[in-house]
């Protein structure tokens, strides 16, 4: 049974820093890109970051997100991580897991995590 269990979510100041994670399990890891997602109030949901290997530096980010954010995965523990720093109210949204099949079929989703960003 595939899963994708986020965790890491709060409510933290103007400034401040969270760390989100994803462990993920039924499903080969390294046969999945993984990414993560967020949708805010009234918004559609968009692309945050994401990670196709766990070579480090491989990312690619939201230009709103670009310097701020860094995704990272662990092979040997099957998941995947956001970092998030100098955060902005604008980064108040509910973040999704994401992995999607590599020359391969599959997309997976994970429950959502709320992060909050408010002084």
């Amino acid at each position: 049974q595939v899963q994708l269990v986020e965790s890491g979510g709060g409510l933290v100041h103007p400034g401040g820093s969270l760390r989100l994670s994803c462990a993920a399990s039924g499903f080969t890891f390294s046969n999945y890109a993984m990414s993560w997602y967020r949708q805010a109030p009234g918004k559609e949901r968009e692309l945050v970051a994401a990670a196709v290997t766990s070579a480090a530096g491989s990312g690619k980010y939201a230009d709103s997100v670009k310097g701020r954010f860094t995704i990272s995965r662990d092979s040997a523990n099957n998941t995947v991580y956001l970092q998030m720093n100098s955060l902005k109210p604008e980064d108040t949204a509910v973040y999704y897991c994401n992995a999607r099949g590599i020359s391969r079929p599959g997309v997976f989703w994970g429950q959502g995590t709320q992060v909050t960003v408010s002084s």
